[in-house]
C-alpha cells in the first residue's frame, strides 16, 4: 500500500531533482568537451567516471568554458508551471472594459537555488490551502 507524500517529501524530491539536473549538466558538458577533443564515447565515459566536480569544472575551464557562467537553464534545468495573469477584455452586456484572470504555462529558465528554491516549491504546495 502506498501513502501520499507529505510536503516535506515533495520539496526534498524537487531539491534532489534540481541537484541531479546540475550534476547531469556538468557531466554532459564535460563528456561532449572530451568528444570534441577527439575522445571516443567509451573513453570519454571512462575518463569522467568517478571524477570530482572540480575536475570537470577545470576540464571545461581549460577549454574556454566557465560552467558557472553558462545560462541558468543549462545548469539547473527549466521549470514549467501554471501562472495567473490579468487579461484585459470587454463585457458587451455592461459595455465596459474588464479584467479577466487567466492562466498560462510559464517556462521559467531562471529557477532559484537552495533555500530560495525550497520556498519557491513550497508556494505551489500551498495553493488551495
Amino acid at each position: 500500500m502506498c501513502s501520499a507524500a507529505n510536503k516535506s517529501q515533495v520539496i526534498d524530491y524537487f531539491l534532489w531533482r534540481q541537484a541531479d539536473a546540475a550534476r547531469c549538466a556538468l557531466n554532459g558538458w564535460s563528456y561532449w568537451m572530451l568528444r570534441k577533443n577527439g575522445e571516443t564515447g567509451e573513453n570519454a565515459a571512462v575518463i569522467l567516471e568517478k571524477q570530482s566536480v572540480a575536475f570537470k569544472n577545470e576540464l571545461l575551464f581549460q577549454n574556454g568554458i566557465n560552467f558557472n557562467e553558462l545560462p541558468t537553464w543549462q545548469r539547473r534545468g527549466t521549470g514549467l508551471y501554471w501562472e495567473k495573469y490579468d487579461k484585459p477584455g470587454y463585457n458587451p452586456i455592461e459595455r465596459k472594459e474588464v479584467i479577466a484572470v487567466r492562466r498560462r504555462l510559464k517556462v521559467d529558465e531562471e529557477l532559484p537555488v537552495k533555500e530560495e528554491y525550497k520556498e519557491f516549491i513550497y508556494q505551489f504546495l500551498n495553493v488551495g490551502d
